[in-house]
């Protein structure tokens, strides 16, 4: 039974990286309520996966109902060391050098025009889209690149 706590409480916690979005904090809550819930299935009566998947379900809901300004843990375990989002192709790097190249010339920082969407990138996406009142992700879409590229035109 403590072997299983044990894996329970690790595999949860691997998942339980950070996350910065509404999303991201969902499975980050999830992760670490799954952990907590796994310790306090395993020394009650409930069962290591009762106590996980009650706690998982709490603070994931937790996690998605909150935002930046009630905390923020950085970038998701799932992102560490790739320093990029998932944009590896030439017409995806294209994509994310025309946000960053719009952003910059508006007067964000999004880092160097270079194609990776990293930390710098989705900070300025963030702070774009808080000045425009849009959903706050820092997630480049079609569309965002649409509105900033016809903002910076304008300026």
């Amino acid at each position: 039974m403590h072997r299983k706590a044990l894996t329970s409480i690790a595999l949860a916690l691997i998942i339980a990286g950070c996350g910065s979005t509404p999303g991201e904090r969902a499975v980050t809550g999830s992760g670490i309520g799954a952990g907590a819930g796994a310790i306090i299935g395993a020394v009650t009566g409930l069962t290591v996966i009762q106590g996980a998947l009650i706690g998982a379900g709490a603070a994931g809901i937790t996690g998605a109902l909150t935002d930046n300004s009630h905390f923020n843990l950085g970038r998701p375990i799932w992102e560490w060391g790739s320093g990029s989002s998932s944009a590896t192709s030439g017409k995806d790097q294209s994509f994310v050098r025309n946000i960053q190249s719009g952003l910059a010339r508006l007067g964000y920082n999004p880092g160097p025009v270079d194609g990776i969407a990293g930390h710098r990138t989705k900070l300025a996406i963030r702070q774009y889209q808080k000045s425009k009142k849009l959903p706050v992700n820092g997630r480049a879409t079609r569309s965002l690149e649409r509105q900033i590229l016809a903002d910076a035109n304008r300026a």
